[in-house]
């Protein structure tokens, strides 16, 4: 297994369906309590271990989530209003070395990663089939959907979980 995809890489479905949407907005909705959970009870020290060799520590992991989903939910909302509106990058590795993300206490993201996902949760469900497939555009990637947004952050969201899930499998913790 490869520990930096513990979970494989994303792989969109190739065939959308209104159940397999819906599979992916409760994901997204029990995000924030995995997370916690996954977290639960490490000490500092344990906060401040990279995952993997060369690895973000699990605090930068836990920051990294509500940056990355806030991002997220920008460019949803934005593909919503917006004709094909063009988002803007960003490096997360760089995001993930500041100080906010290096030494902050993780419950501040834990307590913003609830806010946004109740949001964020609303909003997916209240969405027609048209809207799904509306479209933006990011400049390292080819056009993107709505449905494509879905279905990588509830991988995304998966994806890191298991990032500390997995360490503390491998460090006994």
């Amino acid at each position: 297994m490869d520990p930096r995809y513990p979970i494989g890489k994303f792989q969109p479905p190739l065939d959308v369906t209104p159940a397999l949407r819906q599979q992916a907005i409760e994901i997204i909705a029990e995000t924030p309590s995995k997370l916690r959970a996954a977290a639960s009870g490490l000490s500092p020290t344990q906060l401040d271990t990279p995952y993997r060799e060369g690895g973000w520590t699990v605090r930068q992991v836990i920051h990294h989530v509500p940056d990355s989903h806030l991002n997220a939910y920008i460019r949803l909302r934005l593909a919503l209003t917006e004709e094909q509106p063009i988002v803007k990058p960003y490096d997360e590795n760089l995001w993930a070395q500041l100080p906010d993300a290096k030494a902050g206490p993780v419950d501040v993201s834990f307590a913003l990663l609830d806010a946004l996902h109740d949001r964020w949760v609303r909003l997916w469900r209240s969405l027609t089939a048209d809207q799904f497939g509306r479209v933006l555009v990011h400049p390292d990637h080819e056009p993107l959907t709505v449905d494509w947004l879905l279905f990588q952050y509830a991988w995304h969201g998966r994806h890191h979980i298991a990032h500390i899930t997995e360490l503390r499998k491998q460090k006994s913790w």
